[in-house]
């Protein structure tokens, strides 16, 4: 998708809302960038509320020589955990193309068919895993770092020599807008909340004033329905989200 799919999603959405509160039927006192605002608010409040909002990502990154601090995209959210090599060095012809899958597979092929004399096993395995998880412990194999969600910069914890080596980061992201709004669950939810949005910014330029003069003696307004319906409709969508109608996954298990 690109950004004239994504223009056409939130004309799909800013119709949704119009047809919602009775446009074509009635004028609406709003202008696109009412429109806009309240799409913009129902996303906000879904990236705030919803953990399906975010989705697991990795992200390679090289280091730089004598650099500890490195600038991630804006969408990142969290980062996790950086991987090291386990194994050779990092470019080269000495450079190691080990896998611990295919060796793994080998050695308990091997083992369990008991060829060529050869023992060990899923066990000798394990063992030779652990061996090499507490010798990364012990020998700087773990990366500490700390991570500011502000300013979207990661930093090491240590002075990394030898530029080139590339690390894995492990990582949530924000779930892009368009993804958001092609999202069957997720969609209808910002709809809804985006409705509640604008009907309440109508609410309250009707409220500026209780009546409109008249020939036959003015018209009472009704900006305080209004906007006591669109905090309700609102409210009624946050509980939707503690339910998990949108799809999230729930942190623990749930009982009702």
């Amino acid at each position: 998708m690109d950004i004239d799919d994504l223009k056409r999603l939130r004309e799909e959405v800013f119709t949704y809302i119009s047809l919602r509160l009775g446009g074509q039927m009635i004028d609406l006192e709003l202008d696109p960038e009412h429109y806009n605002q309240a799409l913009d608010r129902a996303i906000s409040k879904y990236r705030q509320r919803s953990s399906n909002s975010t989705e697991e990502s990795y992200v390679w990154l090289e280091l730089e020589d004598d650099q500890s601090v490195y600038t991630l995209p804006r969408e990142v959210t969290e980062v996790r955990q950086i991987f090291r090599r386990s194994f050779g060095m990092i470019q080269g012809n000495s450079a190691s193309s080990f896998d611990p899958f295919g060796a793994s597979m080998a050695n308990y092929w091997m083992g369990s068919m008991g060829q060529m004399g050869q023992g060990g096993g899923m066990f000798t395995y394990h063992l030779a895993m652990s061996q090499l998880n507490e010798a990364q412990r012990m020998f700087g194999g773990h990366i500490n770092f700390t991570w500011n969600p502000s300013t979207k910069k990661v930093s090491l914890v240590r002075n990394v020599h030898g530029r080139g080596e590339v690390v894995l980061l492990w990582c949530y992201n924000l779930r892009p807008e368009m993804e958001l709004l092609t999202d069957l669950q997720v969609s209808q939810w910002i709809k809804d909340f985006a409705t509640a949005a604008a009907k309440e910014m109508i609410g309250e330029a009707r409220s500026k004033f209780q009546t409109m003069a008249g020939p036959s003696g003015g018209t009472s307004l009704n900006g305080d329905a209004m906007k006591n319906e669109a905090r309700e409709d609102m409210e009624k969508l946050i509980e939707e989200l503690i339910t998990y109608v949108d799809g999230s996954d729930p942190l623990t298990w749930v009982q009702g």
